[in-house]
């Protein structure tokens, strides 16, 4: 009589969890621009050891294999950067395309931004070997200045098997690469900080900013795809940026699974009908109010001029 009870106690049980699903975590996706080089080099550190903080960061928080997008040029202009590459890969992480120099669609021609991130695929294939390197990240988001220009690009890359990496979570963490490269040089301890605290809060102000979008849009939250820089601030602050997330709720997922997602699907494959690939187009296209876009916490440039 016990067994057949406790039997039907945990099929209620079970059914009250079909009923109810339990609340699931927000999830973000990170992905890295730039390899193997961005932004100033601080006194004594290299673009090796950088990348060596960011994946050692990232595996001591247990993300998932993120993907690198990776600007062939700096191989020739820092020839001593490329083993970041090499270990980004023995690492388990993925590289992907982000043109060779980092070419702004929006300002170039067609063909010539074409020729470029074509110009970028034999350092992927020497990098990236067999493994799924067809995703592009538009350098600058930048899509093209014209729809025309936009279609024609989105037919180029289907035509040569490229998914786009979109971005809908960023916070602008380059902003504070360069002047931290500055306050190395000086010394200067309390302006560190001060970039330290700020870009925290810039990160967890956006955050909440995109999640308003996203809940505005649909009234949930869709997977995020958060945008980053090879920097140096950015491998000093990650383990900090990574608990940050997880204090707000995020758990960690792959681009990949991110833009499995149907926000992405004409992302996923560009010979579909265009759609808008970030939330701020998606309200726009809904006539939806914008929420109050946060200001940055403090401008990262004004420190150690």
């Amino acid at each position: 009589m016990n067994t057949q009870r406790s039997v039907r106690t945990i099929l209620a049980f079970i059914v009250i969890l079909a009923l109810f699903p339990s609340a699931k975590a927000q999830q973000i996706a990170f992905t890295w621009d730039d390899l193997p080089a961005h932004s100033s080099l601080p006194q004594g550190e290299t673009r090796v050891e950088i990348g060596r903080k960011l994946i050692a960061a990232m595996k001591e928080a247990h993300l998932p294999p993120v993907y690198g997008f990776v600007n062939g040029v700096q191989l020739e202009r820092e020839p001593a950067s490329a083993p970041m590459l090499k270990d980004w890969r023995d690492a388990g992480f993925f590289l992907a395309n982000h043109t060779w120099s980092h070419m702004n669609l929006s300002t170039s021609s067609l063909a010539d931004w074409e020729s470029d991130l074509l110009k970028n695929e034999p350092v992927l294939e020497k990098y990236a070997g067999n493994t799924d390197w067809h995703w592009l990240r538009y350098p600058f988001l930048a899509e093209g200045d014209t729809s025309e220009k936009r279609a024609e690009t989105r037919k180029f890359l289907a035509a040569h098997g490229y998914k786009i990496a979109s971005v809908t979570m960023s916070f602008g963490d380059y902003m504070w690469n360069e002047p931290y490269a500055r306050c190395i040089t000086k010394n200067d301890t309390a302006s560190i900080a001060q970039l330290e605290s700020s870009y925290l809060q810039a990160a967890a102000n956006d955050a909440d900013f995109r999640r308003a979008m996203s809940k505005s849009l649909y009234g949930h939250d869709i997977p995020y795809v958060l945008l980053m820089h090879v920097g140096a601030f950015d491998a000093r602050m990650l383990p900090r940026l990574l608990k940050l997330y997880r204090d707000k709720g995020f758990a960690f997922i792959a681009l990949q699974d991110a833009e499995n997602d149907p926000f992405y699907t004409s992302e996923i494959d560009p010979s579909l009908p265009d759609q808008p690939d970030s939330l701020e187009g998606a309200l726009n296209s809904r006539h939806i109010p914008m929420p109050p876009r946060p200001a940055i916490p403090l401008d990262p440039n004004s420190l150690c001029r």
